[in-house]
């Protein structure tokens, strides 16, 4: 039986990355995640970090890497950094779609971003947070403007979704056809009371895989039958990043 590999989003070990992010990979690689996805270089050149990826056997399977890089001054050097490390995927970790102006500004973004990206070999995804889920002030869902305006990726954080209320085995399996990774993650979810735009991330809990309450299982099971990337990721550092992700991969490796 081929054993399932995993990829770790970096966020997870903030606690340790901006101060020695060589460490953190060579610790991940040991740990046996296979793939990466970055949150950030702390001033290393892609030269570094490619290196470093080589060294311990890991590959960039994405990067979550803000809006504001994909701009017109800017996006040459972005895209140029992503070869370098030999990353085919960048994605918006989130955006301030605080009002319907800067929502028509961020579609009219990710639109011109993602013809330009493509171009030059990376894919454009973006990743949900709950809000994303519930109608704005506005009287918009983000998600659904995404999803019938832009032909961007989706980078499903699963516990995100099932914060909101929504069945992320459901969601992803209906979305399946824009979905190459998601984000496997574990949690205490809101209240229901708390459903909604504002309020939606208010008593939430990250936990490691397997103890929360998300179907982490059943998520686990789609991503596998329908050939989906795992990046795991953590919300707590309990006590540290590190002991937090080796929790989730024993956990995930009990599973085989």
């Amino acid at each position: 039986m081929v054993k399932t590999e995993y990829g770790l989003q970096m966020y997870s070990l903030r606690d340790v990355t901006d101060k020695d992010l060589k460490g953190s990979l060579e610790k991940v690689a040991q740990m046996g995640y296979r793939y990466v996805e970055f949150a950030g270089f702390f001033g290393h050149t892609a030269t570094e970090v490619k290196s470093w990826l080589d060294e311990y056997g890991l590959v960039c399977s994405g990067t979550h890497t803000p809006g504001s890089a994909l701009a017109a001054e800017v996006i040459d050097e972005t895209i140029a950094y992503h070869k370098g490390i030999g990353c085919g995927s960048l994605i918006i970790p989130g955006m301030d779609w605080s009002s319907e102006e800067k929502m028509e500004q961020n579609i009219a973004l990710l639109n011109t971003a993602q013809k330009k990206l493509w171009e030059n070999g990376i894919a454009l995804g973006y990743h949900n947070h709950s809000a994303e889920f519930f109608p704005t002030a506005y009287g918009k869902i983000i998600e659904e403007e995404i999803i019938s305006r832009t032909n961007v990726e989706l980078e499903v954080d699963t516990f995100w979704a099932f914060n909101a209320g929504i069945d992320p085995v459901a969601f992803c399996e209906k979305m399946k056809q824009r979905i190459r990774v998601i984000h496997l993650k574990d949690g205490i979810p809101c209240r229901r009371s708390c459903r909604n735009a504002s309020s939606c991330h208010e008593g939430v809990r990250g936990t490691s895989v397997g103890e929360g309450e998300a179907p982490v299982e059943a998520v686990r099971d789609w991503a596998i039958r329908n050939h989906v990337l795992m990046v795991i990721e953590s919300e707590g550092c309990e006590p540290t990043g590190m002991e937090e992700v080796k929790r989730c991969i024993s956990f995930l490796s009990g599973l085989e």
